[in-house]
Formats: C-alpha cells, sequence, structure tokens
C-alpha cells in the first residue's frame, strides 16, 4: 500500500484524482495555485503532479524536503530541472503514450479535412451558398504517403493509410530497416529522395536542433505539383514562410496544421492563405487521452511512492540519494558518449560494446550502460527516452549490447569507452570522471583529445595542415561564436579534429560556414543534452 502526501498543481482528468485517493495516499488537488503558495507548502508533499506551465527548478527543490517523485502529465519534460531531481533521488516521470493513438487519428483527420476541403464546403453552405465550385478533392487510394518519422506515431499514422490503399514511404535515419517492414513501408535513404515521390506528406519527428525547418523551400520545391502536406508534430519542424511560397505557387495544394511556430502569437504567414486547414494544438486533445494521461499519471506515482519499478521514469528509477553518490558523475559523461553517436555519424546501429576501465568498473554498470542508450537516443526520439524503457528500445532496434570490464587503455585507467557499429562501420567514444562534477571526452574514433563536455559543441574533421585552427576561429568570430575551449586531435594519417566549446547553437546556415572551409571533410554541431 503506497504511502504519502500527493499535491496535483495542474488540471488532470478527474479519473487520475480520484485513483491517487483510491490507492490510500492524501491528495491536495490544487490546479489554480500561485507559484507563491506551491513553494510556501510544498515541503510537506512527497509527490508532485504538474502539466507544463509549473516550473520544477532548483529553486523549487530547495523547499521540497520530501519529494520523492515529480508526475509530469504529457509527453515532454522541458519545465522540469533534471540534474536536481537526479541528485535528490527524486523520480520523474511522464506519460508519453497516452496521446499517441489520438494524435495519429487527428493527423489523418486534418489530411481528410484538408484534401477534401470539407472546412471551406460547410463555410460556403452557413454563408448562404450551395454549390461544388473550386472545392474539388482528390481520391487517397493509390495514392503515395510520405511519413517524415517513423516512430510511435509516425508508425500508427502508417498502417491506418494503408489501409485506405495508399502507397506509404518513410524516410527516419534512426529507424532499423526491420522496423519499416515490419509496418509496411518502404525505406527512403534521405529526405529529398521521399520529396520526389509524394503526394501527401506528414512529419512526426522530435524538435531538435537538427529537424528545426527540415522541410523548407529546397524540399518542397524537389516535390510533384499539388502535394498535400500535414504538420501535427512540432511547430517550426516545416519552414511556415516555405510553405505559404508553395501554397501561393500552387506548388502545394492544401496544408494542415495543428502546430504553429511561434504559437500562441498567430503570426504566421500561412494565415493569408485559404489553403490551409488550422487547428489549435489538438493532436492529444480528446476525452479519451485526458483521461489516460490522468490515469496514467497518478498510476505512475502510485507505483514510486509504493516502491515499485515505473515504466516511464526519465531519470533514475531505482537509485536512491546514497546511491547516486559518485555515480551521477559517470552517468553523465556515459550519456554524453551516448549523445556523441547520432550528433555526428549517423548509421542505424547493430551493436555496441560499452568497456570500463579502472574506477569505472566499481560503480554500477548495468545503469551506465542503461545512461550510454539513453544518450544514444535522446537525440532522435522524443519525451519517452528513459532509464526503465531505453532497453526495450534497444531490444526493439536489434541492438545488441556486450559489456568489457578492467580491460586496459594505453592512455587512461579510469574509463568509459564505447564501440557502435552499424552497417559494418564502427565509431568509438571515450570519457572519464577526473573529479567531482568534473567529467571529460577523450576519445573519438583515433582522435584523442581532453575536453570538458559543455552543451553545444563543433566537431570538424580537416586536413592537418597550417592555418586550419585560424580559418576556423575566423568563422567562428565572424559568426559571432565564443569559444570557451578549442582542441586540436591530429592522427596518424594526416588528418586531425578541431573541437570546439561554443556559447550557443548553430543554424545548418552557420555551420555550413565551417564545411566551406578548404580541406574540411567533416563539420557537426552536436548538442549535448546533460551537461
Amino acid at each position: 500500500m503506497p504511502t504519502g502526501k500527493v499535491i496535483v498543481a495542474e488540471k488532470i482528468a478527474d479519473e487520475g484524482v480520484a485513483a491517487l485517493k483510491s490507492s490510500g495516499l492524501e491528495v491536495d488537488y490544487c490546479p489554480k495555485i500561485s507559484r507563491e503558495e506551491l513553494l510556501d507548502i510544498i515541503g510537506q508533499y512527497d509527490a508532485l503532479i504538474v502539466r507544463s506551465a509549473t516550473k520544477v527548478n532548483e529553486e523549487l527543490y530547495e523547499h521540497a524536503e520530501k519529494l520523492r517523485v515529480v508526475g509530469r502529465a504529457g509527453n515532454g519534460v522541458d519545465n522540469i530541472e533534471m540534474e536536481g531531481a537526479s541528485r535528490r533521488g527524486i523520480i520523474v516521470a511522464n506519460t508519453p503514450d497516452a496521446n499517441t493513438v489520438t494524435t495519429a487519428e487527428h493527423t489523418i483527420s486534418l489530411l481528410l479535412a484538408s484534401n477534401r476541403n470539407i472546412p471551406r464546403a460547410n463555410n460556403k453552405i452557413r454563408s448562404g451558398e450551395w454549390g461544388r465550385d473550386g472545392l474539388k478533392g482528390t481520391e487517397l487510394m493509390g495514392k503515395t504517403l510520405g511519413i517524415i518519422g517513423l516512430g510511435r506515431i509516425g508508425s500508427k499514422v502508417c498502417v491506418r493509410m494503408k489501409a485506405f490503399g495508399m502507397k506509404v514511404i518513410a524516410y527516419d535515419p534512426y529507424i532499423a530497416d526491420e522496423r519499416f517492414e515490419r509496418f509496411g513501408a518502404e525505406k527512403k535513404s534521405t529526405l529529398m529522395d521521399l520529396m520526389k515521390e509524394v503526394d501527401f506528406l506528414t512529419i512526426h519527428t522530435p524538435k531538435t536542433w537538427e529537424t528545426m525547418g527540415m522541410v523548407g523551400a529546397e524540399q518542397l520545391a524537389a516535390a510533384k505539383d499539388g502535394l498535400h502536406v500535414v504538420n501535427c508534430a512540432r511547430g517550426g519542424l516545416i519552414n511556415e514562410e516555405a510553405l505559404y511560397e508553395a501554397l501561393e505557387s500552387g506548388k502545394v495544394a492544401t496544408a494542415a496544421i495543428d502546430v504553429l511556430k511561434d504559437e500562441p502569437q498567430l503570426i504566421t504567414p500561412l494565415l493569408k492563405s485559404d489553403k490551409v486547414v488550422f487547428t489549435p494544438h489538438l493532436g492529444a486533445s480528446t476525452y479519451e487521452a485526458q483521461r489516460n494521461v490522468g490515469i496514467a499519471v497518478a498510476q505512475e506515482v502510485i507505483d514510486v511512492l509504493d516502491g515499485k519499478m515505473v515504466p516511464n521514469a526519465v531519470n533514475l528509477p531505482t537509485l536512491g540519494s546514497t546511491e547516486m553518490e559518485g555515480l551521477f558523475d559517470y552517468l553523465k559523461i556515459a550519456e554524453c558518449l551516448g549523445n556523441l553517436y547520432y550528433g555526428i555519424f549517423k548509421e542505424p546501429i547493430d551493436s555496441m560494446k560499452i568497456t570500463y576501465c579502472g574506477e569505472a568498473a566499481k560503480y554500477d554498470k548495468k545503469t551506465i550502460n542503461l545512461a550510454v542508450l539513453k544518450g544514444v537516443f535522446e537525440p532522435v526520439m522524443e519525451g519517452r527516452v528513459n532509464y526503465v524503457n531505453v532497453a526495450g528500445m534497444a531490444e526493439e532496434e536489434g541492438i545488441a549490447i556486450s559489456t568489457a570490464e578492467n580491460e586496459s587503455d594505453i592512455r587512461f585507467n579510469n574509463l568509459i569507452k564505447v564501440k557502435i557499429t552499424g552497417n559494418g562501420v564502427s565509431h568509438t567514444f571515450a570519457g572519464l570522471v577526473a573529479g567531482e562534477n568534473e567529467v571529460r571526452i577523450n576519445r573519438i574514433d583515433h582522435y584523442f583529445f581532453d575536453i570538458k563536455p559543455t552543451s553545444n559543441m563543433v566537431f570538424i574533421i580537416n586536413e592537418d595542415k597550417p592555418g586550419r585552427i585560424g580559418e576556423v576561429g575566423a568563422v567562428a568570430g565572424g559568426l559571432g561564436l565564443n569559444i570557451g575551449a578549442m582542441q586540436c586531435a591530429p592522427d596518424e594519417a594526416g588528418d586531425a579534429m578541431i573541437i570546439l566549446s561554443i556559447d550557443r547553437k548553430l543554424t545548418e546556415k552557420e555551420l555550413a560556414g565551417f564545411e566551406a572551409i578548404d580541406g574540411i571533410k567533416l563539420a557537426k554541431y552536436v548538442n549535448l543534452f546533460n551537461v
């Protein structure tokens, strides 16, 4: 029987509140509580339930002496400061799968509504006009649907649209071939390959540096005339200015938009087009989804307070604050090493070998392995990567994981080394803990260096010739970047890796400035999540 006191600081379904109370927990439902009031009383509570408005940060943690779990009713955890929770042994859990079906169904609803001009037809009749002029639609049967992102929502859209008799093609560089085969989608190796074939396009990717604006003027220009576009994922994944121009030119016949880049502000150029159907971020807005979210977050909290494992713990579901001592920094460097793989390379992963040397081998290797996996998947999955489900995700993707201990390394005794293989190509990453809250990345493939990971980093492989560092510095200066650290790691083949720690994110256009330097073979911006 769970014990403890729960405060629900934002609105959830009545069924969720009822589930908490029926479990025997003491529950205070305060969906309109002010920030000041919450800080005054949070010290009384073992559990806190929020949605997206409440900031769960250091200020709150300092007042929350008893807090054991934070339940986020919804998908993301942008409003929750994760490091503070992990250091205190506070479990953070969300409900990423409660609205999967609902969002897939809304995608299909918008596709149908825009393609068959249903909102315009309704408006005509309500204005007193009966007629079909200008309202001719297109059959879905035999047409090609392109899906960008074949994850939990994209795959459900795929299955349902195949029932309409559509051919489905998909682009997702992070998904193994087996998943495409399982859902009956033809895999496209590049986004441009997909764009050239589609009649209908829907996007289902997380919002990351890499995916923002990924469908822009160039991609739309490559499509056939009369394309139909749907976005129920995140605002900004499709460049709104480019989409408006394509609608005006006729390249795009209709668009259906549930999410806007600057929502809730209505400042998009798409509002000027009568070919666009809008909804105000309704992807998860069904009675069933909201009921499911409320019940799911309640059950997460109940399970934590009852000492059970939780399926959607975002940080550390099984380790208390005492066990976190010393281990936390190893988890941090392990996540960083995982982040680097998809930040720099793109091949789907077949296998992974994690080697522990010296001091690193004394810690909880099972949890550190999970940290590596979490780091690998976090940049390419949204809202559902955590220490509980990441092992299942790796198994689902067919990734074979092995561990070795106490192997010697020619440079370091205290080391975590991660070798990742995909499509016959292997890449090695290594890092270490240099002291409390002091971690270092010291290897990528055959480039050896020693640099503290930061949120924003650039990795450049170039011909090792005089002047390269100056040219890189000049580009950085021209972009107004503040370089916090720079290292150059040469190899024996005549190349070198230049590593920069910078003060902000880079756009693709800005990154292209580095790529344009003569002799540059690769330039990648990497956003490290857990630093």
